[in-house]
């Protein structure tokens, strides 16, 4: 091997191990950036989420009457085996705030997952088609959004019924609208630009245009939106599950586990603190990560 190609590969090698070491600084920048308490609150809420099942030390659904009404354990005739309380049957109310956990992140993660690609696919086709196709979803778009949310959410659960399935469906249905809206106007922003029209020319058949050269694009604002909407699912799991209209007992709810504690509110109010503080961290937490990606994401913010 001659001494130019020793020192070619030399050259290659510290070259892409400089260009890792870029790629790991950023990645630790981003990192560092994070903010502190919508972070860290939403990966509590994850890990309980996730491995509710082994963290809880008592069975959520499990009534014990020899401990009805029992105080955290700070306050008097409390316990260290209910930390945070039990309810009026008995059940103690960490375990049911953890394993409720699970039911908001996973109606939460299905209906954002779901519902912003029903968006994506009709925000991509009114925004690059245009024409009839464009006019029939912005005026669909406009009914679902004119439509009272909770109230068309409460009739169509009392029409279905109140399971996680039914939920979840609902909740769709009602919150593909916004994505369409949003999206479809950043695809009429983006159809534009001149690589667009380059892989027109090219021979680019449209599907492989907005996917490949459109879709990308919109990402940034389509993970901003998915962020927020996370948030309002969670209310809207927890207003309906209130209401008895949501996840049927008695699977733990943190929306029906504040409702239990509505009559015991002056002498239990643990019964419904712990489990409304715990949703407005979660959705706190969500709008607060949703601003931040807003700026970190947006190139004009970038530029400042």
């Amino acid at each position: 091997m001659s001494l130019t190609s020793l020192v070619l590969d030399k050259d290659i090698d510290r070259g892409t191990e400089d260009r890792h070491q870029s790629i790991v600084r950023k990645i630790l920048i981003w990192m560092r950036r994070l903010p502190v308490f919508p972070v860290l609150i939403l990966g509590i809420f994850l890990i309980c989420g996730i491995f509710g099942d082994f963290l809880i030390s008592q069975d959520p659904l499990r009534n014990n009457l020899k401990q009805v009404l029992t105080p955290p354990f700070w306050q008097e005739g409390g316990s260290t085996d209910f930390l945070l309380g039990t309810d009026h049957l008995g059940r103690d109310i960490l375990s049911r705030l953890i394993s409720g956990a699970s039911v908001s992140l996973q109606v939460g993660f299905v209906v954002v997952i779901f519902a912003g690609a029903i968006g994506v696919i009709f925000g991509l086709i009114a925004g690059y088609l245009g024409g009839k196709a464009d006019t029939i979803i912005m005026r669909t778009c406009d009914i679902v959004l004119s439509m009272p949310y909770m109230m068309v959410a409460i009739a169509l659960v009392a029409i279905l019924g109140p399971s996680k399935n039914n939920l979840v469906i609902i909740l769709v249905v009602l919150g593909w609208a916004g994505y369409a809206r949003v999206l479809r106007s950043e695809v009429l922003r983006v159809k534009e630009g001149d690589f667009v029209h380059l892989a027109v020319l090219a021979g680019a058949s449209k599907i492989r245009v907005m996917a490949v050269h459109i879709f990308p694009n919109i990402v940034n604002t389509l993970i901003i939106m998915a962020t927020l909407q996370l948030g309002s699912v969670i209310i809207a799991e927890a207003g309906l599950s209130f209401l008895g209209l949501g996840v049927p007992p008695p699977e733990p709810a943190w929306g029906s586990m504040c409702a239990d504690g509505r009559d015991y509110m002056f002498d239990s109010w643990w019964i419904s603190f712990w489990p409304g503080l715990a949703i407005m961290l979660v959705v706190l937490s969500c709008n607060l990560l949703g601003d931040w990606l807003r700026v970190r994401l947006d190139p004009k913010f970038r530029q400042t």
